[in-house]
This record gives C-alpha cells, sequence and structure tokens, in this order.
C-alpha cells in the first residue's frame, strides 16, 4: 500500500490531541477510517527479542500493537510510528522503513505544534 493521501493538518492535530488525552484506541478508529482498514489493536506487552530494545513493536499476523507499558498508549509519536508499520502491511509485504514510520508520526506532531501555535497566536489577537 502506497499512502497517497494524508489526512489534513487539523485531523492530524486532532489525532495527536486524542492520544494524548488518552483516547488512543479511539485515534486508531478515526485513523482506520480515513484510510480504509481495519485499526490494529493496541496491548500491554513485550516480543521476544525486542524486550529490552523497542517502547513499542507492531505483529503484522496478529495486528497488534505490543507496547512496553500503559504509558505509551498516550505518547502520539510512538503510537503513530507503529501504526504507520500497520499501515504499510495492509497491501501486501511490509515496506515500511523505521526513517519513513519516523516520519509519517513527525508530520503528525508537527501538525499538532503548528494547530497549537495558530490558536494561541489567534488568542493572543483577539
Amino acid at each position: 500500500m502506497v499512502i497517497h493521501t494524508a489526512p489534513t493538518e487539523m485531523q492530524q492535530a486532532r489525532i495527536v490531541h486524542m492520544i494524548l488525552s488518552k483516547k488512543t484506541e479511539q485515534a486508531l478508529q478515526v485513523l482506520g477510517s480515513f484510510y480504509h482498514v481495519e485499526p490494529p489493536e493496541i496491548v500491554v506487552g513485550t516480543i521476544k527479542g525486542k524486550r529490552r530494545t523497542a517502547f513499542a513493536v507492531y505483529v503484522p499476523k496478529e495486528r497488534k500493537i505490543y507496547a512496553m507499558n500503559s504509558d505509551i498508549f498516550y505518547d502520539p509519536f510512538i503510537i503513530l510510528h507503529e501504526f504507520y508499520h500497520h499501515l504499510r502491511t495492509q497491501g501486501g509485504p511490509h515496506r515500511g522503513t523505521e526513517k519513513h514510520a519516523n516520519l509519517y508520526a513527525k508530520g503528525f506532531i508537527d501538525s499538532y505544534r503548528s494547530v497549537a501555535d495558530k490558536i494561541k497566536a489567534h488568542k493572543a489577537i483577539g
């Protein structure tokens, strides 16, 4: 699957806000709807061989994001990074790289910061 379109800046900011507000499953539902894919499940657990090297891991065969602990559920960068891996596996072999997953997540974080800055500037004027 090639990701041709991305949510708008406002949609991305909303998704980050949802994750920060402890509504991660809802954020994954919104992303799943946007991309027309079933969202992954997110659970606390570790994967053999990754126990000390990763905060979270996406397991394509299970369609699950395994997080080291429940605090990870509310880290937008990690959740969006793992969602990218989920998204890339929906159309066949996984070809996503860590670099692309990082850029995907960073785009959402940047949108969130941009929208927050615009809101602050608007409040300062008004």
